[in-house]
């Protein structure tokens, strides 16, 4: 009995107790978790910068898509006119022919200018009103279109995208068809009839205003679906 109970007050000597951690040891475990915690850190700002750097490129090709649509889509129209009936071969022994008043389309450069009909009771006009003329251009850092009213508004916004660069380049093609008149006329000849197909190439350039690394070009080919007709068959 005495023994055992030595043993035990034995056991609640102070150096009996289990030792700690030593301050070196506590150091190197704080600096390895310093280690994952800059890792961590690092691979979270490397997703954060990631993904706004393509929320960012994701944007600037929304919006120069967008701008390309609008003015292509205006600019395929370019050129109609209701009453194009009056514009062919009459049938019958009088040819009788009216120009196309909405046929005249001006490029240079980094702008163009076209008309198209937008009225029904002026469909029949042999001459193309004041609100009927169109056109897009390059303003600035912003790419513009006419409205029928004349007036140009902005379809980018300067304020989140730049544009550096907008060109349209007309590439025309006449095809004689003098061979398809009754009376047929040589090609080249005054007055033989031809047909003006006409095609534009646009490219645009832009980058974003937070990035100016970010940058994007697009291009499309845009052919009028109104071609321009001219001349008359022979009688």
């Amino acid at each position: 009995m005495l023994n055992t109970a030595h043993q035990r007050t034995s056991r609640r000597q102070p150096g009996a107790r289990a030792r700690g951690l030593s301050l070196i040891e506590l150091l190197v475990g704080m600096v390895v978790g310093l280690f994952i915690v800059g890792g961590a850190l690092t691979l979270f700002v490397r997703n954060v910068v990631g993904s706004r750097q393509l929320l960012t490129e994701t944007r600037l090709n929304q919006d120069l898509r967008s701008a390309m649509d609008l003015v292509t889509r205006d600019l395929r129209r370019a050129g109609y006119w209701g009453n194009a009936i009056n514009g062919t071969i009459a049938i019958g022994t009088t040819a009788v022919t009216a120009a196309n008043p909405y046929s005249t389309v001006t490029s240079s450069g980094s702008e163009v200018t076209y008309d198209f009909s937008t009225d029904l009771v002026e469909n029949n006009a042999l001459n193309a009103s004041g609100d009927e003329q169109f056109g897009a251009r390059l303003n600035g850092a912003a790419i513009q279109l006419q409205t029928s009213s004349g007036t140009w508004t902005d379809i980018t916004d300067p304020r989140s995208l730049t544009i550096t660069a907008f060109t349209i380049t007309p590439t025309n093609t006449v095809l004689d068809l003098g061979t398809f008149c009754v009376k047929t006329c040589a090609a080249g000849s005054p007055g033989c009839p031809t047909v003006t197909v006409r095609s534009f190439s646009i490219a645009v350039t832009g980058q974003s205003v937070r990035d100016a690394n970010v940058q994007r070009s697009l291009r499309s080919i845009v052919r009028p679906r109104n071609d321009t007709l001219a001349g008359v068959c022979p009688t």
